[in-house]
């Protein structure tokens, strides 16, 4: 995979996204959540991989093991180039996605989500009843994961830098939550700058509203990128 940030692309059409994707004239690395795979179906994943682009589609399956398999094993079919499950589903889960994604398309990273950047520590005690800090909670999930032979986790830019000292280099650290200084925090509330993502171990950034939202996208991406890259 390469090493570009991860746009988010959070529309509700093909029309949408054809529109947006039009804009650029390179090769892009894209997110295709729920809101748009729900709304338009495999279909759209074909005509994105065709533009050159690679695929995060990220669903976050999180069900019984044998129900996460299979539905893995078809996800397998797209030709994406990375997807994720709830580690909360437990090793069990995890093993039976990795065995149902290695049936088709041994290529593909799986990595599990640990706590959403939208998690605070008031949610993960007085609602999820974890007793625990949020970074004890995502590295335990994390070793999980890596226990069950993903390739990464999808964490907060704030966890990245104990995840690299506890799991090493090379394991994925996927962080959304990403906001440049002058962008607001919408819903996200464990969130850094690209630079900072960078600084604290993150592998990969994924970039939504900042760049999609923006009344010029295109140079919003590029300042982005050049920020992470740098």
């Amino acid at each position: 995979m390469r090493n570009l940030p991860i746009i988010a692309l959070d529309f509700d059409s093909v029309e949408a996204v054809d529109a947006f994707l039009d804009r650029f004239e390179e090769p892009l690395f894209v997110k295709v959540g729920m809101e748009l795979f729900y709304q338009t179906g495999p279909q759209l994943i074909s005509s994105i991989k065709e533009r050159g682009h690679e695929i995060f589609l990220d669903l976050k399956l999180h069900d019984i093991p044998n129900t996460v398999g299979k539905a893995m094993e078809g996800l397998s079919k797209l030709n994406v180039d990375l997807v994720n499950v709830h580690a909360a589903g437990g090793t069990e889960m995890m093993n039976s996605a990795l065995a149902g994604l290695k049936k088709h398309n041994p290529n593909i990273k799986l990595i599990a989500v640990t706590q959403l950047t939208s998690t605070t520590e008031a949610m993960l005690r007085n609602e999820q009843n974890i007793q625990s800090s949020i970074e004890d909670a995502v590295l335990n999930y994390a070793q999980l994961a890596q226990s069950a032979g993903l390739d990464g986790v999808v964490c907060s830019p704030l966890e990245a830098e104990l995840l690299k000292s506890e799991l090493g280099e090379t394991f994925l650290k996927v962080t959304p939550g990403i906001r440049p200084l002058d962008s607001t925090k919408d819903d996200q509330q464990r969130v850094t700058t690209p630079e900072d993502a960078k600084k604290m171990g993150a592998t990969h950034i994924v970039v939504g509203r900042p760049i999609t939202k923006n009344s010029n996208p295109v140079e919003s991406y590029h300042k982005i990128k050049e920020s992470w890259l740098s």
